[in-house]
Parts: structure tokens; C-alpha cells; sequence
């Protein structure tokens, strides 16, 4: 019982609550808002897991160059463009805008639908043209 009463152990045990709160502050954010994905692994998910990749921009924005594979949604009609679809469920959902703030908005919304796994990618496609990735058009 010493151990706690001593000042130089509650300074320790003070760095282990902070240490271990600062490492676990990630895991909750991707808990609470979805994961955020760099532009290596939504490509993973999208080669590896075949997962559907939503871009969310404007129609003619997406005609100018999209990621493979990606089908255009309606931010503004999310659930029944996703309805209308007919995605599987158990499938990963990859969610694309031009920077990564609007699919980041729309991931509860997908996970509100059924889907179990669904990533943002951040950075958007912006981030995708950094990593040098290819565009379709």
C-alpha cells in the first residue's frame, strides 16, 4: 500500500493515465466517427477487401477523374442513392469527396444503414493525386 502514497509513484502513475489515455484517444475517434483512411489503405480495402468506394462530388466534377471502381452518390440523397444500389452489407464502404470533409460528415450515416465497416478517405481525392494514384475518366 506504499506504493500510492509515495509522491514519486503518483507522478508515475499520473504519466501511465495520460500516456495510456493519449493512446487510446485514436481508437475512440475511429469508434465514434469511422475510420479515416490514407490513400495506401483505402487502396487496400479497395484491391484486398473489394470494397465499394462512393464518391460524393458533383456529377461533372466526377466524370473529370474518379477512383477506380467508384460510383457516384448524391451527398444530399445518400441513403437512397445507397438504397438504390443494393450494396451487401458485410462489404467495406469507402466514402470519397474532393478533401475528406463531406464523406467524413456522411460515415455515420452509411454505418446507420447497415454497413459494418466504413472508411472516409482523408484528404480526399486531393490526397489520392499526392500519393500520384490513378484517376479514371
Amino acid at each position: 500500500m506504499n506504493f500510492l502514497t509515495q509522491i514519486d509513484n503518483l507522478a508515475l502513475i499520473a504519466l501511465l493515465l495520460v500516456s495510456g489515455s493519449a493512446l487510446f484517444l485514436p481508437t475512440l475517434s475511429t469508434l465514434i466517427g469511422g475510420k479515416g483512411l490514407s490513400p495506401t489503405e483505402a487502396t487496400i480495402w479497395i484491391n484486398r477487401r473489394k470494397a465499394y468506394v462512393l464518391d460524393l462530388r458533383p456529377e461533372e466534377i466526377f466524370k473529370a477523374g474518379r477512383l477506380p471502381g467508384a460510383k457516384s452518390i448524391s451527398a444530399t440523397a445518400l441513403t437512397a442513392a445507397i438504397e438504390k444500389l443494393k450494396l451487401d452489407r458485410k462489404n467495406p464502404v469507402v466514402l470519397v469527396c474532393e478533401t475528406g470533409a463531406q464523406s467524413r460528415k456522411a460515415v455515420a450515416e452509411v454505418q446507420k444503414l447497415g454497413f459494418v465497416e466504413v472508411g472516409s478517405l482523408d484528404g480526399g481525392v486531393q490526397a489520392w493525386k499526392d500519393a500520384a494514384l490513378p484517376l479514371v475518366k
